[in-house]
């Protein structure tokens, strides 16, 4: 049965994005374990706004993967490589797991809330940047319950990142 993986960047104050949704901040000078990772999935989900910012893009960067966006309105986008989701997130991520290798859900802070509300999440691999950012996008909403983590690994990178593993303690 595959897992779903939050593979995911942060800045020391815990936002994934300035309030404008821009990323320029993030380290694009090493790989940090990204293409392994990204090998190791066949499955990528994500809310409606992560889904608005890589059209962004210059290229659309999840080629030959199957994309999943949850959005309340799929009718309003087109895309090939897309699925787009109206549906419980109990009643439809269930069914995915045992077809899938591995699954990332790439982003964002509200579609991560819901999925740990629900114990979906199995795995967070969390990428710090050092740099403290005052405002933007949180990585986590408050939580209405505790979530226990296992630390799997640690690394710490010459840039000064430092990306942590953790299990999702069911």
């Amino acid at each position: 049965m595959s897992k779903i993986t939050l593979f995911i960047a942060s800045s020391l104050d815990g936002f994934i994005a300035r309030e404008n949704g821009e990323i320029d901040w993030l380290f694009t000078d090493a790989d940090y374990g990204y293409t392994e990772f990204y090998d190791s999935i066949d499955t990528i989900m994500m809310g409606r706004k992560t889904y608005e910012q890589i059209l962004t893009f210059p290229e659309y960067p999840y080629p030959g993967k199957t994309a999943y966006v949850f959005h309340r309105s799929p009718h309003l986008y087109n895309h090939p490589d897309v699925i787009f989701i109206n549906q419980n997130l109990l009643d439809f991520v269930p069914n995915i797991i045992p077809n899938s290798k591995g699954i990332w859900l790439v982003g964002g802070g509200e579609i991560f809330h819901e999925f740990l509300k629900l114990n979906l999440i199995d795995e967070i691999i969390l990428s710090i940047h050092p740099i403290i950012l005052g405002t933007g996008i949180r990585l986590f909403l408050n939580s209405p319950d505790q979530i226990n983590l296992k630390l799997n690994a640690s690394q710490k990178y010459d840039s000064g990142l430092v990306q942590i593993h953790y299990t999702v303690m069911k």
